[in-house]
């Protein structure tokens, strides 16, 4: 039997590990999380020190069986989950759990951490065991407790006086404010006008262009010439004044230096990556951690970069020495700097993990690897390797040229100015990106020029232009913007990101984030009457503290004490006198000509309705949905009143079924009898007419012919063609076909076996939760002062901490109550991404956060 049980936290890079470590280690996954908070009300208990109750994650439990069993025949339990806050939680967690079924009693259990998977990294850790880290424990905890505290207290409130299915999170909710604050910039934004003067001049027969910067002797302001009038103007006397030609008074050549950027953190990786390979950051974060598990190269799998959840853009000496040999060999000495360049982290507390991102060896090539990795992962590797090498380079030199130039003995003067890369450096290797286009010099060459030289000019040209409003965020900007106001942490921001787009608060115009008028009402209810708790000064103070709770300089409770007496008092101040009309932000339009009755505009419960009417009058008011485009804040009367004058009738089918058409919640729709086809792209709702609803309506019939193979009407069996091959169903299951078993001839008999053994379908709720609640370990935990002496024998021996105040009366059914959201819960089984604040969330550790619809983050 293996001596030595090992955790990591998923079986990807466990195969590599064990390879490394030998026969006398055997390595298990946890596969992320193994407990959670429980998926109710109470789960956190503010009266009780904030004592916080977990029940066993349903898709864990039979891996916890698998890793206890395997722990009875070893000598000690090896934690080696990932080195950040939250692989320092999974280790605790699971640490309770064995506890208290008694299997650590006569056992040692030791903590590792390592930030590369490679063979001396892993050894080297498994030769340093260390403690459970309490302070590391009490962040994560402190985060969990906040981010269900604002769930589930707030989210409900915006259910009651929006619509259901919202969420409001500690960091969600700034991070939404930013994008919807700079919408109201752009709709607020006024063009101003200005114009440019150039003069198009050439000198030995290179033509460069020179701008105006004094007229009169004066230097100009953006908008000192503002109109076509002053510009044409000023366009005439500079043509006069120069009469073909203009004097060369000052010529100033300087050297610049560009040195090379800080190697990647998760930050700079999402944005860099964003920029240049247009990934989204959960998709960059996912990459990431396939290269980080390791990949097979062809003798067994490695990992091919360090930890990818990092703030820190230090770089071990060693790796240094291997990055600073591989320059000299491919591209010479003299790109070698004199000594090694060292990056300080801005950040005041850098995750964990204690090195930038890098590859675990820049001996291995881009190149040579490329055909062992997806496109994802190559494209990435190369992106992570080229920054690495580039960050220990030498800067790149240019020589600047700016050159003055005077239109006669006038008190004119133009400025010409140009750059030319004379030794490339780390250029040679990488560059960085920007969010958005700027101008730049680096490519002008101007001719060589001395006082008192003349150029020839060909003309002065007037140019207008218009001031443009502040650019809508992207993924790289909104990440940069977040980090630079200290909201969040950068492993969070796929999640946050991933929630705005969910939950329909923002929507994509190209790759920037435009908010829906639902993002754009929460925000407004939010920023109202929570101003506190989304303010960028508050959310960043609050993250500073959880930051120096890791650190071990502040205790877990008294912070979560300070914020929740507060929030909580607000909350319910609100629930009592804010009422949903001024929460929807109901908008009176006008009166409707026929009826006489008011039109309003407001949010419903599938999103913006325009409203004939209102509840009080003795007939029933008439609603109809906003158009695409259409927005709650500018709609209009009349543009209120024909969306009144859907549904269209067309005429019938040769069959005889009534057709219509109008729009509903996923588009605009033809109606045939009973049954429903989406209108194509280029269809108008208000213009088809029957001759092309009928076409769309033969085609449904033809789709919806094939995909039917057979029924059994009676038993009400059906056996279909679905998107991923043929399945039989009864309303209830459906059940794969066998490949080789030829769908039409299936026999009622066969239909029915097929269904009974195939798995119940996963509804919405979290159904599964009595049994994780019924066989839960240690389902409460207290403060996490348990886990000071966690990693000795000793502990283990110690009074549990008090594990029964959560018992099996918990019904499951109570999970999907009122107040406990059920939509997103059926990622137990999953593996879905982290709550949104949690410190690498989007990196599928924790499956099924409770509060999910609450609004964790």
């Amino acid at each position: 039997m293996s001596k030595h049980l090992v955790i990591v936290e998923s079986p990807a890079k466990g195969k590599t590990i064990e390879k490394y470590l030998g026969p006398d280690y055997q390595v298990m996954a946890s596969y992320g999380h193994v407990r959670d908070l429980v998926p109710k009300e109470g789960a956190v208990d503010p009266e009780n020190g904030f004592r916080m109750k977990y029940d066993v994650i349903e898709r864990s439990e039979k891996q916890i069986e698998a890793i206890a069993k395997a722990l009875k025949k070893s000598d000690d339990l090896i934690l080696a989950t990932d080195p950040d806050r939250e692989g320092e939680a999974i280790s605790w967690h699971l640490y309770e759990v064995l506890r208290d079924r008694g299997l650590l009693d006569d056992r040692g259990v030791h903590r590792v951490v390592f930030h590369e998977i490679t063979k001396k990294a892993i050894q080297q850790a498994i030769e340093e065991p260390r403690d459970l880290a309490k302070p590391l424990i009490d962040a994560q905890q402190a985060r969990r407790a906040l981010d269900y505290l604002v769930g589930f207290n707030l989210s409900p409130l915006l259910w009651r006086k929006i619509k259901r299915g919202l969420s409001a999170g500690r960091v969600q909710s700034p991070a939404l404010r930013m994008i919807c604050e700079r919408e109201n910039e752009i709709e607020a934004f006024v063009p101003r006008e200005y114009w440019t003067l150039d003069a198009k001049v050439e000198r030995q027969s290179q033509p460069f262009t020179a701008r105006l910067t004094h007229l009169d002797g004066n230097k100009l302001d953006q908008f000192d010439l503002n109109s076509a009038e002053l510009a044409h103007d000023a366009q005439k006397r500079l043509t006069d004044a120069a009469n073909g030609e203009l004097r060369v008074a000052k010529v100033e050549k300087k050297q610049r230096r560009r040195n090379p950027a800080a190697p990647f953190t998760t930050s700079t990786l999402q944005q860099e990556a964003s920029r240049k390979l247009g990934f989204t950051a959960s998709r960059t974060m996912r990459t990431a951690q396939q290269l980080y598990e390791g990949i097979d190269l062809g003798s067994g799998a490695i990992g091919l970069i360090t930890y990818m959840r990092t703030d820190s853009v230090a770089l071990a000496g060693e790796a240094i020495g291997e990055i600073r040999g591989l320059i000299e060999e491919r591209y010479g000495a003299n790109n070698v700097p004199d000594s090694p360049r060292q990056y300080k982290t801005k950040s005041k507390n850098a995750q964990e993990a204690h090195e930038a991102i890098r590859p675990t060896s820049v001996r291995r090539l881009p190149n040579e690897v490329r055909e062992r990795l997806s496109s994802d992962q190559a494209r990435l590797y190369d992106l992570i390797w080229k920054r690495t090498v580039a960050c220990q380079m030498i800067h790149a030199t240019f020589d600047t040229v700016a050159a003055d130039l005077v239109p006669g003995d006038s008190r004119h003067q133009f400025r010409a100015t140009g750059s030319t890369l004379v030794d490339p450096g780390f250029i040679a290797v990488y560059q960085e990106g920007r969010d958005d286009a700027q101008d730049d010099d680096e490519d002008k060459r101007l001719p060589e020029m001395a006082e008192g030289d003349t150029v020839q000019l060909e003309e002065v040209t007037a140019d207008q232009h218009f001031t443009e409003p502040p650019p809508r965020y992207t993924e790289a900007s909104l990440v940069k913007t977040l980090e630079e106001y200290g909201i969040g942490r950068p492993s969070t921001y796929a999640s946050i990101i991933s929630t705005l787009q969910s939950r329909e608060y923002v929507e994509m115009d190209g790759k920037r984030f435009i908010p829906t008028d639902t993002g754009r009402i929460v925000n407004s209810f939010l920023t109202q009457h929570f101003d506190r708790y989304v303010d960028y000064d508050f959310t960043a103070k609050l993250e500073d503290e959880l930051d120096a709770i890791s650190r071990g300089e502040k205790d877990w409770v008294p912070v979560l004490e300070d914020f929740w007496g507060d929030f909580r008092d607000r909350v319910k101040e609100k629930e009592e006198n804010v009422t949903r009309a001024e929460a929807v932000q109901s908008r009176e339009l006008g009166t409707d000509p026929q009826s006489g009755r008011p039109v309003s505009v407001r949010l419903g419960r599938f999103g913006p309705i325009v409203q004939i009417g209102t509840k009080d009058d003795e007939e029933k008011p008439r609603f109809a949905g906003l158009l695409p485009g259409q927005k709650m804040d500018k709609i209009t009367l009349d543009e209120a009143l024909e969306l009144f004058k859907l549904p269209r009738d067309l005429g019938e089918t040769p069959e005889g079924e009534p057709v219509m058409v109008n729009i509903g919640r996923f588009g605009p729709y033809v109606k045939y009898g009973s049954k429903y086809a989406s209108l194509g792209p280029d269809d108008d709702v208000w213009t088809i007419e029957l001759p092309r609803a009928l076409e769309i309506v033969a085609e449904k019939k033809q789709k919806d012919a094939e995909r039917f193979i057979k029924s059994f009407d009676e038993e009400g069996i059906q056996v279909l063609n679905g998107r991923y091959g043929p399945y039989v169903t009864d309303g209830n299951k459906n059940a794969k076909i066998p490949k080789e078993t030829d769908p039409k001839s299936l026999t009622l008999e066969q239909c029915q076996e097929l269904i009974a053994a195939a798995p119940e379908r996963k509804g919405r709720g979290r159904k599964g939760a009595s049994k994780s609640t019924a066989k839960s370990s240690g389902k409460t935990a207290s403060k996490s002062s348990t886990a000071k002496k966690t990693t000795t024998k000793k502990a283990a021996t110690t009074k549990k901490a008090a594990s029964k105040t959560g018992t099996k009366k918990t019904a499951a059914r109570k999970t999907t109550s009122k107040k406990a959201p059920a939509k997103k819960a059926t990622t137990a089984k999953s593996g879905g991404a982290k709550s949104d604040s949690g410190d690498n969330a989007g990196d599928s550790r924790l499956s099924a956060q409770p509060s999910g619809d609450r609004g964790s983050e």
